[in-house]
Protein backbone atom coordinates (compact mmCIF):
# COMPACT_ATOMS: atom_id res chain seq x y z
CA UNK A 1 0.00 0.00 0.00
CA UNK A 2 0.96 3.42 -0.47
CA UNK A 3 1.72 5.98 2.03
CA UNK A 4 -1.99 6.99 3.40
CA UNK A 5 -3.38 10.44 2.71
CA UNK A 6 -4.42 12.52 6.39
CA UNK A 7 -8.52 12.63 6.60
CA UNK A 8 -10.73 14.31 8.34
CA UNK A 9 -12.99 11.56 10.41
CA UNK A 10 -13.68 9.71 7.03
CA UNK A 11 -15.90 7.60 6.69
CA UNK A 12 -15.76 4.20 4.04
CA UNK A 13 -17.93 3.29 1.69
CA UNK A 14 -17.57 0.06 -0.03
CA UNK A 15 -19.23 -1.16 -3.66
CA UNK A 16 -18.80 -3.98 -5.65
CA UNK A 17 -20.94 -5.68 -8.87
CA UNK A 18 -24.39 -6.78 -8.42
CA UNK A 19 -27.67 -7.27 -9.36
CA UNK A 20 -29.28 -4.22 -10.85
CA UNK A 21 -25.92 -2.29 -10.98
CA UNK A 22 -27.24 -0.90 -7.81
CA UNK A 23 -24.16 -0.51 -5.58
CA UNK A 24 -21.45 0.03 -8.64
CA UNK A 25 -23.80 2.71 -9.69
CA UNK A 26 -24.41 4.37 -6.39
CA UNK A 27 -20.47 4.02 -5.62
CA UNK A 28 -19.73 5.69 -9.45
CA UNK A 29 -21.90 7.84 -9.27
CA UNK A 30 -19.97 9.63 -5.34
CA UNK A 31 -16.95 9.07 -7.26
CA UNK A 32 -17.73 11.36 -10.76
CA UNK A 33 -20.18 13.95 -8.80
CA UNK A 34 -17.57 14.32 -5.75
CA UNK A 35 -14.76 14.09 -8.05
CA UNK A 36 -12.30 11.76 -6.13
CA UNK A 37 -9.48 11.09 -6.65
CA UNK A 38 -7.81 7.11 -6.44
CA UNK A 39 -4.69 6.90 -3.96
CA UNK A 40 -4.73 2.89 -3.32
CA UNK A 41 -4.80 -0.51 -4.61
CA UNK A 42 -4.06 -3.95 -3.82
CA UNK A 43 -4.95 -7.58 -5.34
CA UNK A 44 -5.41 -9.49 -2.15
CA UNK A 45 -2.63 -11.83 -2.71
CA UNK A 46 -3.99 -15.40 -3.89
CA UNK A 47 -7.18 -14.99 -1.97
CA UNK A 48 -8.38 -14.02 -6.07
CA UNK A 49 -7.73 -16.93 -9.05
CA UNK A 50 -8.19 -16.33 -12.36
CA UNK A 51 -10.49 -18.11 -14.16
CA UNK A 52 -10.08 -16.48 -18.04
CA UNK A 53 -7.94 -14.46 -20.44
CA UNK A 54 -8.81 -11.27 -22.42
CA UNK A 55 -8.49 -11.55 -25.75
CA UNK A 56 -7.80 -8.24 -28.02
CA UNK A 57 -7.18 -8.68 -31.87
CA UNK A 58 -6.54 -11.99 -31.69
CA UNK A 59 -4.01 -11.65 -29.05
CA UNK A 60 -4.38 -13.11 -25.33
CA UNK A 61 -3.13 -10.93 -22.81
CA UNK A 62 -1.39 -11.07 -19.85
CA UNK A 63 -3.76 -12.67 -16.96
CA UNK A 64 -4.71 -10.32 -14.32
CA UNK A 65 -6.60 -10.61 -11.09
CA UNK A 66 -9.83 -8.44 -10.09
CA UNK A 67 -9.10 -4.88 -9.25
CA UNK A 68 -9.87 -3.37 -5.75
CA UNK A 69 -8.97 0.47 -5.29
CA UNK A 70 -9.71 3.31 -2.62
CA UNK A 71 -10.10 6.60 -3.66
CA UNK A 72 -11.25 9.67 -1.47
CA UNK A 73 -12.70 12.90 -1.02
CA UNK A 74 -12.12 15.75 1.37
CA UNK A 75 -15.09 17.47 2.57
CA UNK A 76 -15.16 20.96 2.41
CA UNK A 77 -17.49 21.46 5.32
CA UNK A 78 -15.04 19.66 7.29
CA UNK A 79 -17.98 16.92 8.55
CA UNK A 80 -16.47 14.13 7.14
CA UNK A 81 -14.16 13.07 4.35
CA UNK A 82 -15.44 9.38 2.46
CA UNK A 83 -13.37 6.63 1.23
CA UNK A 84 -14.66 4.74 -1.72
CA UNK A 85 -13.59 1.19 -1.80
CA UNK A 86 -14.42 -0.32 -5.16
CA UNK A 87 -14.02 -4.16 -6.32
CA UNK A 88 -13.83 -5.63 -9.29
CA UNK A 89 -14.79 -8.91 -8.13
CA UNK A 90 -15.55 -10.75 -4.69
CA UNK A 91 -13.15 -13.47 -3.42
CA UNK A 92 -14.53 -16.99 -4.02
CA UNK A 93 -12.55 -17.87 -0.35
CA UNK A 94 -11.05 -16.23 2.02
CA UNK A 95 -13.70 -13.62 2.58
CA UNK A 96 -12.72 -12.70 5.84
CA UNK A 97 -9.26 -12.43 5.45
CA UNK A 98 -9.85 -9.93 2.58
CA UNK A 99 -11.91 -8.17 4.40
CA UNK A 100 -9.57 -7.53 7.31
CA UNK A 101 -7.26 -6.48 4.93
CA UNK A 102 -9.96 -3.62 3.85
CA UNK A 103 -10.64 -2.79 7.21
CA UNK A 104 -6.74 -2.65 8.03
CA UNK A 105 -6.30 0.38 5.65
CA UNK A 106 -9.14 1.89 6.55
CA UNK A 107 -8.11 2.17 10.35
CA UNK A 108 -4.88 3.29 8.83
CA UNK A 109 -7.37 6.24 7.58
CA UNK A 110 -9.01 6.75 10.74
CA UNK A 111 -12.22 5.56 9.33
CA UNK A 112 -14.71 6.28 12.01
CA UNK A 113 -17.49 3.72 9.85
CA UNK A 114 -17.82 1.43 7.49
CA UNK A 115 -20.94 1.70 4.97
CA UNK A 116 -21.74 -1.00 2.62
CA UNK A 117 -24.42 -0.47 -0.67
CA UNK A 118 -26.25 -3.62 -2.09
CA UNK A 119 -29.37 -4.11 -3.85
CA UNK A 120 -32.93 -6.03 -2.47
CA UNK A 121 -34.50 -7.85 -5.03
CA UNK A 122 -38.56 -7.59 -4.00
CA UNK A 123 -41.62 -8.40 -5.90
CA UNK A 124 -41.92 -4.16 -6.80
CA UNK A 125 -42.54 -2.64 -10.11
CA UNK A 126 -40.51 -0.24 -11.79
CA UNK A 127 -42.67 2.83 -11.48
CA UNK A 128 -43.42 2.16 -7.41
CA UNK A 129 -40.48 4.15 -4.76
CA UNK A 130 -38.01 2.19 -4.30
CA UNK A 131 -37.74 1.74 -0.58
CA UNK A 132 -34.16 1.90 1.30
CA UNK A 133 -33.96 -0.98 3.99
CA UNK A 134 -30.50 -1.33 6.17
CA UNK A 135 -28.80 -3.07 9.19
CA UNK A 136 -26.38 -1.59 11.69
CA UNK A 137 -23.61 -3.16 14.06
CA UNK A 138 -25.14 -1.64 16.60
CA UNK A 139 -28.65 -0.61 18.52
CA UNK A 140 -27.22 3.26 18.01
CA UNK A 141 -27.09 2.53 14.42
CA UNK A 142 -30.37 0.41 14.02
CA UNK A 143 -32.03 3.58 15.99
CA UNK A 144 -30.37 6.01 13.61
CA UNK A 145 -31.96 4.09 10.64
CA UNK A 146 -35.35 4.06 11.79
CA UNK A 147 -35.07 7.53 12.50
CA UNK A 148 -34.37 8.24 9.06
CA UNK A 149 -37.44 6.30 7.71
CA UNK A 150 -35.60 3.38 6.40
CA UNK A 151 -37.01 -0.06 6.52
CA UNK A 152 -35.00 -2.43 9.33
CA UNK A 153 -33.86 -5.53 8.15
CA UNK A 154 -34.81 -7.30 11.24
CA UNK A 155 -34.09 -10.96 10.61
CA UNK A 156 -31.64 -13.01 7.77
CA UNK A 157 -28.36 -12.68 6.63
CA UNK A 158 -26.17 -10.34 3.97
CA UNK A 159 -24.42 -12.50 1.77
CA UNK A 160 -20.95 -11.54 0.44
CA UNK A 161 -18.60 -8.89 1.28
CA UNK A 162 -21.40 -6.98 1.54
CA UNK A 163 -22.25 -8.03 5.11
CA UNK A 164 -18.71 -9.91 5.70
CA UNK A 165 -17.01 -6.13 5.64
CA UNK A 166 -19.25 -4.91 8.21
CA UNK A 167 -18.51 -8.09 10.40
CA UNK A 168 -14.82 -7.86 10.36
CA UNK A 169 -15.73 -3.68 11.07
CA UNK A 170 -17.40 -4.78 14.09
CA UNK A 171 -14.85 -7.16 14.96
CA UNK A 172 -12.69 -4.04 14.83
CA UNK A 173 -14.22 -1.62 17.15
CA UNK A 174 -15.83 0.31 13.89
CA UNK A 175 -19.43 1.01 13.54
CA UNK A 176 -20.82 -0.38 10.45
CA UNK A 177 -24.50 0.18 8.16
CA UNK A 178 -25.73 -1.77 5.45
CA UNK A 179 -28.19 0.23 2.70
CA UNK A 180 -29.80 -1.94 0.47
CA UNK A 181 -31.79 -0.22 -2.51
CA UNK A 182 -35.23 -2.20 -3.50
CA UNK A 183 -35.25 -3.38 -7.09
CA UNK A 184 -37.77 -5.52 -8.85
CA UNK A 185 -36.87 -9.24 -8.73
CA UNK A 186 -37.59 -9.72 -12.41
CA UNK A 187 -35.17 -7.18 -13.77
CA UNK A 188 -32.53 -8.04 -11.65
CA UNK A 189 -29.72 -8.81 -14.34
CA UNK A 190 -30.91 -4.68 -15.78
CA UNK A 191 -29.23 -1.83 -14.31
CA UNK A 192 -31.62 -0.36 -12.13
CA UNK A 193 -30.83 3.79 -11.51
CA UNK A 194 -33.85 4.27 -9.29
CA UNK A 195 -32.43 2.05 -6.26
CA UNK A 196 -29.07 3.37 -6.78
CA UNK A 197 -30.69 6.83 -6.16
CA UNK A 198 -32.72 5.56 -3.02
CA UNK A 199 -29.49 4.16 -1.40
CA UNK A 200 -27.49 7.62 -2.43
CA UNK A 201 -30.31 10.00 -0.80
CA UNK A 202 -30.54 7.71 2.03
CA UNK A 203 -26.76 8.04 2.49
CA UNK A 204 -26.71 11.45 2.19
CA UNK A 205 -29.31 12.21 4.68
CA UNK A 206 -26.78 9.91 7.02
CA UNK A 207 -23.67 12.00 6.50
CA UNK A 208 -24.77 15.18 5.63
CA UNK A 209 -22.90 15.04 2.85
CA UNK A 210 -24.61 17.11 -0.53
CA UNK A 211 -24.42 15.46 -4.33
CA UNK A 212 -25.99 16.83 -6.79
CA UNK A 213 -28.55 14.04 -7.97
CA UNK A 214 -30.01 15.39 -10.90
CA UNK A 215 -28.11 13.66 -13.67
CA UNK A 216 -29.25 9.66 -11.46
CA UNK A 217 -33.02 11.00 -11.38
CA UNK A 218 -33.07 11.49 -14.73
CA UNK A 219 -31.62 8.20 -15.70
CA UNK A 220 -33.98 6.91 -12.85
CA UNK A 221 -37.06 8.54 -14.86
CA UNK A 222 -35.93 7.04 -18.38
CA UNK A 223 -35.31 3.47 -17.06
CA UNK A 224 -38.53 3.30 -14.93
CA UNK A 225 -40.34 4.13 -18.15
CA UNK A 226 -38.70 1.88 -20.41
CA UNK A 227 -38.62 -1.19 -17.88
CA UNK A 228 -42.69 -0.23 -16.61
CA UNK A 229 -43.32 -0.48 -20.90
CA UNK A 230 -41.75 -3.33 -21.22
CA UNK A 231 -44.18 -5.19 -18.33
CA UNK A 232 -46.82 -3.69 -19.50
CA UNK A 233 -46.28 -5.31 -22.83
CA UNK A 234 -45.72 -9.00 -20.96
CA UNK A 235 -48.57 -8.50 -18.53
CA UNK A 236 -51.05 -8.00 -22.10
CA UNK A 237 -49.62 -10.95 -23.49
CA UNK A 238 -49.21 -13.52 -20.68
CA UNK A 239 -51.35 -12.22 -17.81
CA UNK A 240 -48.78 -11.83 -15.31
CA UNK A 241 -45.19 -10.99 -15.00
CA UNK A 242 -42.41 -13.25 -14.94
CA UNK A 243 -41.95 -14.65 -11.52
CA UNK A 244 -45.12 -13.31 -10.26
CA UNK A 245 -46.34 -15.77 -7.81
CA UNK A 246 -50.06 -15.78 -7.30
CA UNK A 247 -51.25 -15.63 -3.99
CA UNK A 248 -48.26 -13.81 -2.68
CA UNK A 249 -48.57 -12.31 0.61
CA UNK A 250 -47.41 -8.12 0.16
CA UNK A 251 -46.75 -8.14 3.70
CA UNK A 252 -44.03 -10.42 3.19
CA UNK A 253 -42.66 -9.65 -0.22
CA UNK A 254 -39.42 -7.93 1.00
CA UNK A 255 -38.76 -11.13 3.65
CA UNK A 256 -36.27 -14.14 2.59
CA UNK A 257 -33.68 -15.51 4.89
CA UNK A 258 -31.11 -16.80 2.97
CA UNK A 259 -28.89 -14.70 0.76
CA UNK A 260 -27.67 -16.42 -2.79
CA UNK A 261 -24.24 -17.98 -2.93
CA UNK A 262 -21.24 -16.43 -3.30
CA UNK A 263 -20.06 -18.32 -5.90
CA UNK A 264 -22.97 -19.11 -8.08
CA UNK A 265 -24.09 -17.72 -11.75
CA UNK A 266 -26.57 -15.21 -11.29
CA UNK A 267 -29.75 -16.94 -11.61
CA UNK A 268 -32.38 -16.27 -14.04
CA UNK A 269 -34.39 -14.62 -11.45
CA UNK A 270 -33.65 -13.66 -7.97
CA UNK A 271 -36.40 -14.88 -5.12
CA UNK A 272 -37.77 -11.99 -3.31
CA UNK A 273 -35.88 -10.72 -0.36
CA UNK A 274 -32.51 -11.81 -1.78
CA UNK A 275 -30.18 -9.89 -0.14
CA UNK A 276 -27.02 -8.78 -2.86
CA UNK A 277 -24.29 -10.83 -2.79
CA UNK A 278 -23.20 -12.78 -6.26
CA UNK A 279 -20.43 -11.25 -8.17
CA UNK A 280 -21.97 -10.08 -11.11
CA UNK A 281 -20.14 -11.56 -13.95
CA UNK A 282 -21.02 -9.11 -17.05
CA UNK A 283 -20.02 -10.24 -20.13
CA UNK A 284 -19.39 -7.43 -22.80
CA UNK A 285 -20.28 -8.40 -26.88
CA UNK A 286 -17.56 -9.68 -28.66
CA UNK A 287 -17.97 -8.78 -31.47
CA UNK A 288 -16.59 -5.36 -32.35
CA UNK A 289 -17.84 -2.18 -31.32
CA UNK A 290 -19.62 -0.08 -34.39
CA UNK A 291 -17.22 2.69 -35.10
CA UNK A 292 -20.22 5.52 -34.15
CA UNK A 293 -20.10 4.18 -30.61
CA UNK A 294 -16.18 4.40 -30.38
CA UNK A 295 -16.39 8.30 -31.70
CA UNK A 296 -19.34 8.98 -28.67
CA UNK A 297 -17.08 6.94 -26.02
CA UNK A 298 -13.90 8.87 -26.90
CA UNK A 299 -15.86 12.08 -26.82
CA UNK A 300 -17.34 11.21 -23.47
CA UNK A 301 -14.08 9.78 -22.35
CA UNK A 302 -12.55 13.33 -23.30
CA UNK A 303 -15.21 15.33 -21.32
CA UNK A 304 -14.70 13.49 -18.47
CA UNK A 305 -11.05 13.84 -18.47
CA UNK A 306 -11.39 17.47 -18.40
CA UNK A 307 -14.41 17.24 -16.04
CA UNK A 308 -14.25 14.05 -13.77
CA UNK A 309 -18.33 15.28 -12.86
CA UNK A 310 -19.71 14.24 -16.05
CA UNK A 311 -17.81 10.60 -15.75
CA UNK A 312 -21.38 9.12 -15.02
CA UNK A 313 -22.77 10.22 -18.36
CA UNK A 314 -19.80 7.66 -19.59
CA UNK A 315 -21.02 4.97 -17.12
CA UNK A 316 -24.06 5.20 -18.35
CA UNK A 317 -22.99 5.04 -21.68
CA UNK A 318 -20.95 2.28 -21.48
CA UNK A 319 -23.56 0.62 -19.40
CA UNK A 320 -26.22 1.31 -21.98
CA UNK A 321 -23.86 -0.48 -24.96
CA UNK A 322 -22.89 -3.40 -22.59
CA UNK A 323 -19.29 -1.94 -22.57
CA UNK A 324 -18.63 -1.12 -19.49
CA UNK A 325 -16.34 -4.05 -18.04
CA UNK A 326 -14.33 -3.74 -21.34
CA UNK A 327 -13.34 -0.06 -20.52
CA UNK A 328 -13.36 -0.85 -16.35
CA UNK A 329 -9.36 -0.11 -16.08
CA UNK A 330 -9.74 3.29 -18.33
CA UNK A 331 -12.61 4.39 -16.77
CA UNK A 332 -11.69 4.22 -13.10
CA UNK A 333 -8.13 5.66 -14.21
CA UNK A 334 -10.03 9.00 -14.43
CA UNK A 335 -9.78 9.46 -10.59
CA UNK A 336 -6.19 9.10 -10.29
CA UNK A 337 -4.02 11.60 -9.40
CA UNK A 338 -3.00 14.33 -11.60
CA UNK A 339 0.47 14.30 -12.72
Amino acid sequence: MPDTPTLNRPWLIAVWPGMGHVALNAGVYLLAKLEMTAVAEFEGGDLFDVGQVEVKGGVIQPARRPRNRFFVWTDPEHRHDLVVFLGEAQPPVGKLPFCRQVIDYALGLGVERVVTFAAMATQMRPEHPSRVFGAATDEKGVTELRGHGLTVLEDGNIGGLNGVLLGAAAAAGLRGTCLLGEMPQVFAQVPFPKASLAILEAFTTLTGVGVDMTELAEQSKAVEDQLGELLSRVEDQYGQPPGDDEGADEDDEEEGEFAAEDDSEPPERVAPGTREGVEYRYEGPDEPVQLPSVARIEELFARAAEDRSKAFELKRELDRLGLFKRYEDRFLDLFKHEA
